[in-house]
């Protein structure tokens, strides 16, 4: 090795230190940004490319910064609802524009979950990204295509109301009624208990929800006809013109029986029996509004569980319709399968979207960008768009973020290390020129 050599070595020495001092206070500057994956500083040997058996040849060093982005940071809880953490392999699919169907060219990767939404309604996070996901159905599936993503929009989530499908009922018809003499045909408006020539035994009105989130009244009458025996008639209490059922006469009646015992018997629908009488509210074009079919249990056949027979006064004990009046946005929430679901003032909550998880086989090899993103790269591999909890892929933590894998106390140790390297690389420097001007010095 050359004293020129010696002078070379100690320069690529203070420029392999002022690298890894470089990434170290790259780490420790953020230190308290979410989701960041910090680096590390690799050092290799640089030498020709022949050297003879036995000799010194004069080389140097090179530093590198190895990315550590597989590993994965502490998960720490939040109030915002839309502050989210990944928990396990994975990251956010986000963009850096509004393109409503992004190629994969243009979708980025995060770790980084805090997100809020911008003037405009769309969940962004610190760096500016938009977060994206799938958008589901009507029934909450998700598209066919897994490719199918956009940006979630919570402004694009307006007031919504549900009808009534299902009503539950749990009462008791007195069995020691007297039973009611004379003729009783609910089709005919003069002997049935709808238009009033025949006096329930009991009737109460409930409250149903029609397809556009208005309340609507129904009367459900009871007659007792025989031993264990009762008749029932359903009516609309409200305008009659809403409805196309003539007037005085029910849209549904039917034939209660019950055991011995005071369970009901029948109708029985299904295995295990049900007592279910299916309905239809025959509503009017001048309404405005579709029929509306209605499952009406009157609880299991054989059990005290809905409607029953026994000595006790005839009394309605509880009932219970699905469905919900006009409702406006209230909150979000996403779980831990990715599934962001509205929830509306009116008590309803539906699923609009379902966050994918971009899984990559190595993520290491992904390529950092500003606002602690990163891009597919050849070393990465395509990324694959999954569902939570599938092909080892992470959950989200709601409510939560992932803290920086930064190691303050690593970071300050690497400072010191980097720092007296750094000045045993001057020295090289300094004594190889005092060689060299020792060695000048000859000739004088």
């Amino acid at each position: 090795m050359s004293l020129y050599g010696a002078l070379f070595t100690g320069v690529s020495g203070l420029a392999a230190q002022s690298q890894a001092l470089g990434i170290a206070s790259n780490n420790i500057a953020n230190v308290n940004t979410n989701g960041y994956k910090a680096s590390l500083t690799q050092f290799s040997t640089l030498l020709p490319s022949k050297t003879e058996a036995g000799s010194v040849a004069s080389g140097g060093v090179k530093a590198t910064a190895q990315a550590l982005i597989q590993r994965q940071g502490l998960i720490t809880t939040t109030q915002s609802d839309t502050d989210l953490a990944l928990n396990g392999a994975g990251f956010f699919a986000v963009t850096d524009n509004l393109n409503l169907a992004p190629s994969r060219t243009e979708l980025m990767y995060t770790r980084s979950g805090s997100f809020t939404q911008d003037a405009d309604g769309y969940l962004r996070n610190a760096g500016g990204y938009y977060l994206q996901g799938w958008r589901l159905d009507s029934v909450g599936d998700l598209p066919g295509n897994r490719n199918d993503i956009e940006p979630i929009n919570l402004n694009q989530l307006t007031g919504t109301a549900s009808e009534t499908t299902e009503i539950n009922l749990r009462a008791n018809l007195q069995a020691s009624q007297t039973d009611h003499v004379g003729a009783y045909v609910p089709g005919v408006a003069a002997t049935n208990m709808t238009s009033g020539a025949i006096t329930p035994h009991f009737e109460r009105t409930l409250e149903i929800f029609d397809t556009q989130g208005g309340a609507q009244p129904v009367r459900l009458s009871f007659l007792k006809t025989a031993a264990n025996t009762w008749q029932y008639e359903i009516s609309y209490e409200g305008p009659a013109a809403n409805v196309t059922t003539a007037a005085g006469l029910p849209f549904a009646n039917g034939t209660l029986t019950f055991d011995i015992d005071g369970t009901i018997l029948t109708p029985a629908v299904g295995t295990p029996a049900e007592a279910l009488a299916s309905i239809n509210i025959p509503w009017s074009a001048a309404s405005g509004l579709a029929a509306q079919p209605i499952d009406l249990s009157f609880g299991m056949v054989g059990e005290a569980s809905g409607l029953t027979q026994f000595k006790g006064a005839s009394t309605l004990l509880s009932s219970g319709a699905n469905g919900a009046l006009f409702g406006g946005l209230e909150s979000v929430k996403v779980d831990e399968n990715g599934i962001l679901q509205a929830i509306f003032d009116n008590g309803v909550q539906r699923d609009v979207f379902q966050l994918p998880v971009a899984f990559f086989q190595n993520p290491n090899g992904l390529s950092a960008v500003n606002g602690n993103a990163f891009i597919s790269t050849d070393l990465s591999g395509d990324v694959t768009l999954l569902e939570a909890s599938i092909g080892g892929a992470g959950t989200f933590s709601a409510s939560a973020l992932e803290a920086s894998t930064v190691n303050l106390a690593k970071e300050f140790t690497d400072l010191i290390t980097v720092q007296r390297a750094y000045s045993a690389s001057t020295k090289i420097i300094t004594t190889a020129d005092q060689m060299l001007d020792e060695m000048i010095r000859i000739k004088r």
